[in-house]
C-alpha cells in the first residue's frame, strides 16, 4: 500500500483512493494532490519519494518544477492587471511594448498572447537552453520576429515563449518582473508556496523531476512543421530543471516551482469569484474574462483540438468538463482544474514525468474523483 500523508475530508475519500492507486499501480514515485472547496482546503495529500530508489520521502513542504502549470500563474497576473484597468487585453501589444510592433506585429493584441494565437510559438533564431535565462535576449528576439501564421486565425501552443511574451507586457506596465509581481501580489498575500524564479532558501525543499522516457523526436512530426520549430529550439529533455540556473531564472511558461497545495490555493480564489480567505485578487467580472473564447480547433503544436479562453483551456473536445470550468497542466502530468459553479479547484503535481504535453490518466483520475465527490454531496 502507498504511504500517503496529509488530510482528506471524508466526502473526498474517492480522491484519496485515486491518489493511492497511482502509487499502488507503480504510476507515481512522489506526488501531491490538493482540493479546495469554497476557498478552503478539503484535500491536502502527499506521498511517495523524491528518487527512483525510494530512499528520500516526499514531504509536506516539498516543491517541484511544475512546467506549464506555471503558465496559469502568469495568466492570473495579467488578468489581475486587466481587471484593474492597467492592461487592455484587446489592445495591441505594442501599446505597452513598442518594439514588439516590428516585423508586421503591430496588430497583435494581448489576447493573442494569452491564447497561443499570436504566431510566435517558438524562436526563429537558434537558441541554447542557457538563452532562456537571459530575459532581454529571449524577449528581444521575439519582438523582432515575424509571426509564423496570421495572428488570431488558429492556436499553436506557445510552449515556452508565452511566458516571455505575457511577462514582458507585465514588466512594461508595472516595472516589475512577472516573478516579483506574482510574489508580491499573489503568493505573498495568499501564503502560497509557489515561485517563478525559485530562491536559494528553498533549494533544500526542491524535488528533482524524473525526466520522461521515449520523448518524441523530429521524425515523429512533419519536417519543418510549426510543431518541430516550436519544440526543438531549444530542445528540452526535462533534465534542465534539475539545475540551479533553471531554478533561479524566471521562465514564466515552464519554470515555476510549487506543489499541489500552492497551485490549488491560488486558483481557489478564482473559483470563488476572485476572493477567498480574506484575499481578493480580482472582481467576479474579471474572473469571467477567462471564459471569452479566443480559439477553438486543432492546435498546430499539440496536434489535438483545443478550445482556448483568456489564458486557459476551456471545456471542449479535449477536456469535456463543465461549462464554467477552466484548466491547464504541465509537461509530464501536473494539472489544475477549476470549476466556478462548484467553487472547486483541484491540483495534482508529481515528479515522474510522462512524455505527453497534454496530461495523462494519473491527474485525470484525481479530477474525476473530485468531481464525483462534489456531485455526491
Amino acid at each position: 500500500m502507498a504511504e500517503v500523508s496529509g488530510s482528506c475530508d471524508p466526502r473526498f475519500e474517492q480522491v484519496r483512493q485515486a491518489f493511492e492507486s497511482n502509487f499502488d499501480q507503480g504510476l507515481d514515485v512522489g506526488a501531491s494532490v490538493a482540493v479546495f472547496l469554497d476557498g478552503e482546503p478539503v484535500v491536502d495529500l502527499w506521498g511517495g519519494h523524491l528518487d527512483l530508489e525510494r530512499t528520500r520521502p516526499w514531504r509536506e513542504d516539498t516543491i517541484i518544477n511544475v512546467w506549464s502549470t506555471t503558465k496559469t500563474m502568469t495568466a492570473i497576473c495579467a488578468l489581475m492587471l486587466a481587471d484593474r484597468g492597467e492592461i487592455d487585453l484587446h489592445a495591441p501589444v505594442a501599446r505597452y511594448w513598442p518594439e514588439f510592433a516590428a516585423a508586421g506585429k503591430g496588430g497583435i493584441e494581448v489576447r493573442h498572447l494569452m491564447s497561443h494565437t499570436a504566431g510566435l510559438s517558438g524562436w526563429q533564431e537558434p537558441l541554447q537552453v542557457e538563452d532562456l535565462y537571459d530575459w532581454e535576449k529571449a524577449t528581444g528576439l521575439l519582438a523582432a520576429q515575424e509571426p509564423w501564421w496570421e495572428p488570431g486565425t488558429m492556436s499553436g501552443y506557445h510552449a515556452v515563449t508565452q511566458g516571455y511574451l505575457v511577462g514582458e507586457v507585465i514588466r512594461r506596465v508595472t516595472g516589475r518582473t512577472v516573478g516579483r509581481f506574482f510574489a508580491e501580489e499573489v503568493a505573498g498575500p495568499l501564503g502560497a508556496d509557489f515561485f517563478i524564479g525559485t530562491p536559494a532558501s528553498a533549494d533544500d525543499r526542491v524535488a528533482p523531476v524524473i525526466p520522461p522516457e521515449g520523448l518524441p523526436t523530429e521524425s515523429d512530426f512533419e519536417p519543418g512543421s510549426i510543431a518541430v520549430r516550436t519544440l526543438s529550439n531549444p530542445r528540452l529533455d526535462g533534465s534542465e530543471s534539475q539545475t540551479v540556473p533553471w531554478r533561479r531564472a524566471e521562465i514564466p511558461a515552464a519554470g515555476g516551482h510549487g506543489n499541489a497545495r500552492s497551485v490549488a490555493a491560488v486558483h481557489s480564489v478564482i473559483a470563488c469569484g476572485g476572493e477567498a480567505r480574506g484575499v481578493r485578487l480580482m472582481s467576479p467580472e474579471g474572473c469571467e474574462v477567462i471564459f471569452e473564447e479566443q480559439s477553438n480547433g486543432p492546435d498546430a503544436v499539440l496536434g489535438v483540438p483545443i478550445r482556448f479562453g483568456m489564458g486557459f483551456g476551456l471545456s471542449g473536445e479535449m477536456m469535456p468538463v463543465g461549462p464554467h470550468t477552466y484548466f491547464w497542466g504541465g509537461w509530464g502530468g501536473s494539472i489544475i482544474v477549476v470549476d466556478l459553479d462548484t467553487r472547486m479547484a483541484v491540483s495534482y503535481v508529481m515528479n515522474r514525468m510522462e512524455s505527453g504535453l497534454v496530461g495523462d490518466l494519473r491527474g485525470a483520475s484525481i479530477v474525476l474523483a473530485a468531481a464525483a465527490s462534489v456531485a455526491g454531496d
